[in-house]
C-alpha cells in the first residue's frame, strides 16, 4: 500500500530517498526553500545546478523538473521543480502546478526513489493561493501516485501552519484504499 505523511517539518532534514525544490528559473538558487536546500545541499549539487543551467540554456520552463545529488542533506537526490507564479489565475498557472508536481513523481521514479518529499510549490515568494495551491498538489499526488512503480511513500512537507492547517484539512477529508494516509501530531 503506497502511503503520504503530512508533516510540519524543515524538509532539509528529512532522510528520504528524494525531495523536491521548489527552484526557479535559473536552478541556481533563490529565495525560501530554494535558497534553503541550496544552502545546506553545498557546492557538489550547486556545480550540477550550473552544468544543468547551461545545458538547458538557462531557463528551466514551469512545470518540467530534473534531478541533482542531494550533497550535503540526508536523502539521496534532489528534484528542482520550477512552480508558477500566481498572475491571477488565467495564465495556465494551475495545469503548471500540477505538471510540476507530476513531472517530479516522474523523475523520482526514473531515479528509483522510493520515498519522496514535496514542499508547498509556488506559495511563498510566487504567491500561488494555499488552498488551491494544496488542491492542486494533493490531487496530483493521490490520483498518479498508484501508477509509480518504484515511489512508496510521499510526504507533504509544510514550512508554516497555516499551509499545514490546509493540507490537513483536506487530507482528513479523504478516504482512499490504495493510499495510507498519515498526519504528523506536529
Amino acid at each position: 500500500m503506497k502511503k503520504v505523511t503530512l508533516l510540519q517539518t524543515d524538509i532539509t532534514t528529512l532522510n528520504v530517498d528524494a525531495i523536491v525544490n521548489s527552484a526557479n528559473k535559473s536552478l541556481l538558487g533563490g529565495g525560501g526553500v530554494d535558497y534553503i536546500i541550496h544552502k545546506k545541499a553545498g557546492a557538489e549539487m550547486q556545480q550540477e545546478c550550473h552544468l544543468i543551467h547551461d545545458d538547458i540554456g538557462g531557463s528551466l520552463p514551469n512545470g518540467q523538473a530534473v534531478v541533482t545529488t542531494a550533497g550535503n542533506l540526508p536523502a539521496k537526490f534532489i528534484i528542482h521543480t520550477v512552480g508558477p507564479r500566481w498572475l491571477g489565475g488565467s495564465k495556465n498557472e494551475a495545469e503548471e502546478l500540477c505538471n510540476a508536481y507530476l513531472n517530479s513523481l516522474v523523475k523520482a521514479n526514473e531515479v528509483q526513489a522510493k520515498s519522496l518529499s514535496f514542499p508547498n510549490i509556488s506559495t511563498g515568494v510566487y504567491n500561488y493561493p494555499k488552498q488551491e495551491a494544496a488542491e492542486i498538489a494533493i490531487g496530483t499526488v493521490l490520483s498518479s501516485l498508484p501508477s509509480f512503480e518504484y515511489i512508496q511513500h510521499v510526504y507533504f512537507i509544510c514550512y508554516d501552519q497555516e499551509n499545514y492547517n490546509i493540507y490537513a484539512s483536506i487530507l482528513s477529508n479523504l478516504d482512499d484504499p490504495k493510499i495510507q494516509i498519515n498526519m504528523s501530531a506536529r
